[in-house]
């Protein structure tokens, strides 16, 4: 397994691999993104790079979780050809004065309430496609906003990547696996189970009969009233991330919330 630090690291050779883009502090969610990309493409790279440009004043960037080594293991058992480590220095070298800005999905939920976070994801994945011009990307449906702003500017840009979601990996109690985990202690974690069972209520509404987006957003803000989660939305929306009036089998359910000092989002499309 090669690691590269820098982009006049990256050979030709590495173009058209399937590309697993990540922030590191990998688990078991990350490790199904790359099963899946190895299972569907010969030759794997994924990218361990915590960019600035997507978090906002007052965030966690300086403490977002950082684990090189575990995560270099865990590519090398897994069979990654390549991963790409770049320093913020090597990645925005001096001189660099271009941002992509998505309007269109990227603009409620996440787009309001983190300003430019959604800018520097684009801004980020753009030159990364640049560098390494693979030809599928993979990424988790936990982001679901993510997920369809990725969608919205390979489409807009025409860029030539496929953009491939993959479904969420939960711990047993079906937290959804996410780095921003690791600042949970045990017990907090088995709290911040509770997005998922608001989405799993939600579920179960519809699967009664309910249809109503108001009664099923207004279920899920019902599990969600628990003095630990201050809940920033609990919504029902289609996949241009627009609130609908009526939900139908495909419609998405997202939630967001700060439990313990942590903010955690989740996603269920219903079936």
């Amino acid at each position: 397994m090669q690691r590269l630090s820098s982009a006049g690291a990256i050979g030709p050779g590495l173009f058209g691999a399937a590309l697993v883009p990540t922030m590191g502090a990998l688990h078991q969610g990350h490790a199904s993104l790359i099963r899946r990309a190895l299972g569907e493409c010969p030759r794997v790279v994924v990218s361990i790079f915590v960019n600035p440009l997507q978090f906002g004043p007052g965030e966690d960037l300086s403490r977002y979780p950082r684990a090189v080594e575990e995560d270099l293991a865990l590519c090398q058992a897994l069979g990654v050809e390549a991963v790409f480590t770049p320093s913020p220095e090597e990645f925005y070298p001096p001189g660099f004065a271009t941002r992509v800005v998505p309007e269109g999905c990227a603009l409620p939920l996440e787009g309001e309430r983190r300003p430019g976070h959604f800018s520097g994801v684009a801004t980020v994945l753009v030159r990364l496609f640049g560098m390494l011009q693979p030809a599928r990307a993979y990424f988790g449906e936990k982001d679901f906003q993510q997920l369809q702003v990725v969608r919205q500017l390979v489409r807009d840009l025409n860029l030539p990547v496929t953009v491939v979601g993959c479904p969420i990996v939960r711990d047993q109690g079906g937290l959804a696996l996410s780095s921003r985990n690791r600042y949970l202690s045990p017990e907090q974690r088995e709290r911040a189970r509770v997005l998922y069972q608001a989405l799993q209520a939600a579920q179960q509404a519809f699967s009664a009969g309910e249809r109503l987006a108001s009664a099923l957003r207004a279920r899920m803000l019902e599990v969600l009233t628990i003095p630990e989660a201050q809940v920033d939305y609990a919504v029902v929306v289609d996949t241009e991330l627009r609130e609908v009036p009526q939900a139908t089998r495909g419609t998405h359910l997202l939630v967001a919330a700060t439990l313990f000092g942590i903010r955690l989002i989740d996603h269920l499309e219903l079936l």
